[in-house]
């Protein structure tokens, strides 16, 4: 049983990364706030507002256990709160491979369109200069946990296939030990 699971920031890249590391590994792809979605019938968004973040993040670990008991192999994108919820990150380094996908909040800020800032509960309405701001401060409390990663990517001046290869190549070398 492997497992990959990619933490780091909201948009950082986890769910397209996630996706084509899958697909090379032939293994199940798994996005934490897809199946949020589907256990409750409702978006990330609506989850959070109306039965609010204690009650989303206790799905969320619903569902990360759901995907650590699963026999087959795995990538598993997690939602950029996840891994700073209760012991979830401890619990992602025990079961599987975790990889934190690090980019500066320009960089983020960048890739993020109207639309991914809309279904974002917490960037809703900002600003360009706002949005930066907030991610800064937020980033910067959640770093402590993402840190704790077996595997570090600085992403910002590579290639989703850069990034795979090198997520891969630290995979295997770490299964061989």
């Amino acid at each position: 049983m492997r497992k990959i699971f990619l933490v780091g920031y909201m948009g950082c890249g986890k769910s397209t990364l996630g996706r084509k590391l899958a697909r090379r590994l032939d293994a199940e792809f798994v996005d934490t706030d897809a199946r949020v979605e589907e256990h409750e019938g409702a978006s990330v968004a609506d989850v959070f507002r109306y039965e609010g973040e204690e009650r989303f993040r206790e799905i969320e670990r619903e569902v990360l256990e759901a995907a650590i008991r699963q026999d087959d192999s795995a990538v598993i994108s997690t939602g950029g709160g996840l891994p700073t919820w209760s012991d979830n990150m401890e619990c992602m380094n025990r079961t599987g491979f975790t990889v934190y996908l690090r980019r500066t909040p320009e960089q983020i800020a960048r890739r993020l369109s109207p639309y991914g800032r809309q279904k974002r509960p917490r960037l809703r309405g900002l600003n360009d200069e706002e949005l930066v701001a907030f991610m800064t401060r937020d980033m910067a409390a959640r770093e402590p946990f993402y840190a704790k990663a077996a595997l570090t990517v600085e992403c910002g001046a590579m290639t989703d296939d850069e990034i795979g290869n090198f997520i891969l190549d630290a995979f295997h070398e770490r299964i061989l030990r």
